[in-house]
């Protein structure tokens, strides 16, 4: 008869994956008409300010610092719909910026060209609002 095997040395250790393993996994499984256009802004963010770090944390892809920065928000489909949640945000002045609340702003994208028409600012939005937040 075998020796049994101890549980410990049978059991499977799983590595849980990492905040970009979570991200690519969400984004591969997102089923959303402006995926790409997500994707892009995606880019966008990651390569704005090398401080922003992205994980997965309000059931889809978020940003953030020493703070959460900014999350995206599927659920709305006919746009790309960003909310940026520090009340830092409410001191970078942007008509791209929408919404009069006390602490916190929406940025929208349409399409593609959209997209590559907001970058530059929403690259400036994100210096000034990483320096602001610190």
């Amino acid at each position: 008869m075998p020796a049994k095997e101890s549980k410990a040395a049978t059991k499977v250790t799983r590595k849980k994956p990492d905040d970009a393993e979570q991200v690519s996994s969400f984004m591969d499984q997102l089923e959303h008409p402006l995926k790409a256009e997500i994707e892009a802004v995606r880019q966008i963010i990651k390569n704005a300010v090398p401080q922003i770090s992205e994980r997965v944390k309000w059931n889809a892809p978020s940003y953030y610092t020493t703070a959460d920065l900014l999350t995206f928000n599927p659920r709305m489909v006919g746009k790309v719909h960003l909310v940026f949640h520090h009340i830092a945000i409410v001191q970078v002045k942007s008509a791209l910026l929408e919404g009069d609340y006390k602490d916190r702003r929406m940025m929208y994208f349409t399409d593609m060209a959209d997209v590559e028409a907001k970058r530059p600012e929403l690259e400036r939005i994100l210096r000034e609002y990483v320096l602001l937040v610190g």
